[in-house]
């Protein structure tokens, strides 16, 4: 069995309606389509003071599952909510939680394509951690995310045939906890805005990451355990 997956991440609010409809119509029934956040355009403190029109062209191009970047991201309670009003797709985050220690957004998420069972989770970089000065007027803190990651794609492994971490972390990072937990068998990473034209394999992990700005969509496949693609040139550019 083959499985499409669609790849996005740092678009800073430059997804248009007519970009979504070119990426809707790569998908099938059985295609993933995942984006690694700072999607929107607001600054990270800024709040909006309306729903971001992005949001809608996003779910117009069929996003799955997404993490979140520090866009998307506000200490408060108000900006936070102001942030994501408006978006339709799944967010997945296991390292952001409240100060009585709840997850904000679900960690991870299994669902059925192509025939496998694949296990998708969420890290983000931390915006707020316990030993910072502002954490006393933070509603929310963030663990590490390499720990947080590899304490759920073991927890994740036994129960799918694979396994994809959402990251925006950067692409050093992405390259630590590849090392750090071969458990994981693809990462789809932003942060850096890395324009990584093919996979890099880490082990036994394939990390992807398409620059920013909606220059390029990623268009992968994987197939008896191998990834292949690439990114694609959009109208963007």
């Amino acid at each position: 069995m083959s499985l499409k997956i669609l790849h996005t991440n740092d678009f800073h609010g430059t997804l248009t309606p007519e970009i979504a409809a070119w990426i809707r119509a790569q998908k099938t029934p059985d295609t993933l389509y995942l984006d690694s956040g700072d999607f929107i355009r607001a600054g990270n403190l800024s709040i909006p003071l309306r729903p971001e029109p992005a949001w809608d062209f996003l779910y117009q191009a069929g996003c799955d599952f997404g993490t979140l970047g520090n866009r998307e991201s506000h200490p408060l309670e108000a900006g936070q909510r102001a942030k994501l009003e408006g978006r339709k797709h799944s967010v997945l985050c296991a390292n952001m939680r409240t100060k009585s220690g709840e997850l904000v957004f679900p960690a991870s998420a299994i669902v059925s394509r192509a025939g496998l069972k694949i296990g998708i989770f969420g890290v983000m970089v931390p915006m707020v951690t316990a030993r910072m000065a502002t954490a006393a007027l933070s509603a929310y803190l963030w663990d590490a995310p390499i720990p947080a990651a590899v304490a759920i794609a073991r927890k994740l492994r036994p129960q799918v045939d694979l396994v994809i971490a959402i990251t925006h972390i950067g692409f050093k990072n992405d390259q630590l906890l590849a090392e750090a937990c071969p458990e994981i068998d693809l990462i789809f990473g932003g942060h850096s805005h890395t324009v990584l034209q093919e996979p890099t394999q880490i082990g036994k992990t394939a990390i992807m990451q398409g620059g920013s700005h909606g220059k390029f969509l990623g268009v992968y496949e994987w197939t008896d355990g191998k990834i292949s693609g690439g990114l694609t040139a959009t109208s963007v550019n």
